[in-house]
């Protein structure tokens, strides 16, 4: 697996951590090193209880749509980072960022966006994410994987693991 296709599959394996059952999106950042520096995925502010705030998405209220709260993966993955800062890294998401989380993008010195879903491309929201990166001088790419799937085999890395299971601890 080459390492673009390994970080994608990073930003997509913290994207099944979100609870939005709409938009399942996840975000990985690679330091020049190619060392991972931080990971997010799309939820509620930390300290909101689960299900205090509206995941829809529809609603005719603002305040009973998802999005005045949602914290985005681009946002998380920065706010989660595990170094001083993340100057010079590369952003992996597994959708083009919205303005906001472009906007913070910018502010914190990611110089490289790749995406994999640019679903939303037609919104006004992308386009101004676009017109800012190309603004920047930062450069973001469509990232095309070899494959559909990557498949997580836990036996290949140790064989027989689950051959014979752990007994259930006694009971007193």
């Amino acid at each position: 697996m080459e390492d673009q296709e390994y970080f994608m599959a990073v930003a997509f394996l913290a994207a099944k951590q979100s609870p939005d059952t709409n938009s399942k999106v996840g975000a990985c950042i690679v330091n020049t090193e190619k060392k991972i520096v931080g990971i997010g995925y799309n939820r509620m502010p930390i300290g909101c209880p689960a299900g205090s705030l509206p995941w829809a998405r529809d609603n005719v209220d603002p305040l009973n749509n998802k999005y005045m709260y949602v914290c985005h993966a681009e946002l998380n993955a920065i706010m989660n980072k595990n170094s001083a800062d993340v100057k010079g890294c590369t952003i992996y998401v597994s959708l083009f960022p919205c303005n906001e989380c472009t906007k913070i993008i910018i502010q914190s010195g990611i110089k490289d966006v790749i995406y994999l879903s640019d679903k939303y491309h037609n919104k006004t929201e992308v386009i101004a994410s676009k017109r800012m990166l190309d603004l920047a001088g930062i450069p973001y790419r469509h990232f095309r994987p070899s494959s559909r799937k990557i498949v997580i085999d836990f036996d290949e890395i140790e064989p027989g693991l689950f051959d014979n299971p752990p007994a259930d601890p006694p009971t007193d």
